[in-house]
């Protein structure tokens, strides 16, 4: 099968948001120039898990232009944007995914990107790596390497490395500085709130918001939610974290004071059970519970609905939750990503960045086949920089070079006060 999408005839929409994103992505596309020059994947197929946005896209088109056949499936039931889906498999990628994806037809989707015996893997979450680790291990030995998205992946990969059971090497692309401190922090923060009002139309001015978790992620969405005129309360539990929050003039407390007073709550942690039916009988009425962690466990949405007396649907990604005391909440997305269920994920100028990291990424593995431990690797620092430098570039940005002088100073000891 080489393609299984909502709707085919969707795919001339998609292709207008396609360009619309390559023309907002001027990074990857000097990137794409060089690789298609290289052709650095010919005869390489490379086996993608991710959301499948316009500009994830952008970087199928750029491995294929390098040479590569690219096999893609979505990494969340919800983050697909059929259009774009339709759009890839017209122009002859190998696509299984579609908007509301079932867990059989998730993993079933998962599975046909793994039967293309793929030499690269590209994952966002760790399903893809761990489910040819589980069920495919016989494809191992034909893998040059894998690349991971997100901090849940990478979380996920770590314990594999600690158990000695990842199997070949994969780059940490969430580690770029050009990753973690662009993408999580002004993609998630912008995205999330976009994801609510799309599902609420709520005002965010005047609200008590509660943000779970003070990671990069939960960093930009407590600054936009600022931004936007609520009242922010931060909940952690690493020590450093929290008195981050606090230094950033944020209140912190426990989840189970929060609970009490917020009218928003937000969770970023990539933990379990974050938001439970024990914190849920002690909100306000008409609390709003949304997740912009990778997976749909941050919130025990199961555990709340076994408590709940009744359960609707008020609106698209808004369902409500009437509670044994008779007060409402709503959960939005079903808890699963709320800035792709309900919205677009992140805008295209910030993904350029993450997307170069993961050509890049996948450019070293090739580069530097049979030389890497089957571990957990991030990229040289002078790859960061170099993408840097072409979101300057693009974005019109000149800055200064240092004189030899203020090199020789910098990489010497003898002078001092």
């Amino acid at each position: 099968m080489n393609y299984k999408v909502r709707d085919i005839k969707l795919a001339a929409q998609g292709l207008k948001n396609i360009e619309l994103a390559e023309m907002n992505m001027g990074a990857l596309m000097e990137v794409r120039k060089e690789m298609t020059k290289s052709q650095i994947f010919k005869g390489l197929r490379i086996a993608m898990a991710l959301h499948v946005t316009k500009e994830t896209a952008v970087l199928v088109r750029t491995f294929r232009s390098a040479g590569a056949e690219v096999f893609i499936t979505g990494c969340n039931p919800l983050s697909t944007q059929d259009d774009i889906a339709a759009a890839l498999a017209k122009e002859g990628v190998h696509v299984y995914a579609h908007k509301g994806e079932s867990g059989k037809e998730y993993y079933e989707f998962l599975n046909y990107v793994i039967a293309g015996k793929p030499h690269i893997t590209i994952d966002d979450g760790c399903d893809l790596v761990s489910e040819i680790h589980k069920k495919h291990a016989h494809l191992i030995p034909e893998i040059i390497g894998g690349c991971e998205e997100t901090t849940t992946g990478i979380i996920r990969l770590q314990a594999m490395e600690r158990d000695k059971a990842l199997k070949y090497p994969v780059v940490a692309v969430n580690d770029n500085l050009t990753k973690h401190l662009m993408d999580n922090y002004y993609g998630t923060g912008q995205s999330t709130l976009d994801g609510i009002v799309r599902a609420t139309n709520c005002m965010f001015a005047g609200k008590t918001a509660v943000v779970a978790g003070y990671g990069s992620c939960g960093k930009g969405v407590a600054l936009r939610l600022r931004g936007m005129g609520s009242n922010v309360i931060v909940t952690e539990v690493t020590p450093f974290r929290a008195l981050q929050a606090v230094m950033d003039g944020f209140r912190v407390m426990k989840m189970k004071d929060a609970a009490k007073i917020g009218d928003l709550f937000v969770t970023v942690t990539g933990d379990i059970d974050v938001l439970t039916a024990d914190h849920v009988k002690d909100m306000k009425e008409g609390a709003i519970l949304a997740n912009s962690g990778h997976f749909d466990c941050e919130i025990d949405v199961e555990g709340i609905r076994k408590k709940a007396k009744s359960v609707r649907t008020i609106r698209p990604f808004m369902d409500e939750f009437v509670m044994a005391n008779g007060k409402r909440v709503y959960i939005l997305g079903e808890g699963r990503l709320i800035n792709l269920a309900a919205a677009e994920g992140h805008p295209s100028e910030v993904m350029s960045l993450s997307f170069c990291g993961q050509a890049k990424a996948c450019e070293y593995l090739v580069k530097n086949k049979g030389k890497l431990a089957p571990t957990v690797h991030t990229l040289p620092e002078e790859i960061d920089t170099y993408i840097s430098g072409l979101q300057l570039k693009a974005m019109g940005i000149e800055i200064d070079k240092l004189t030899p002088a203020q090199q020789k100073y910098l990489s010497s000891w003898e002078s001092g006060t």
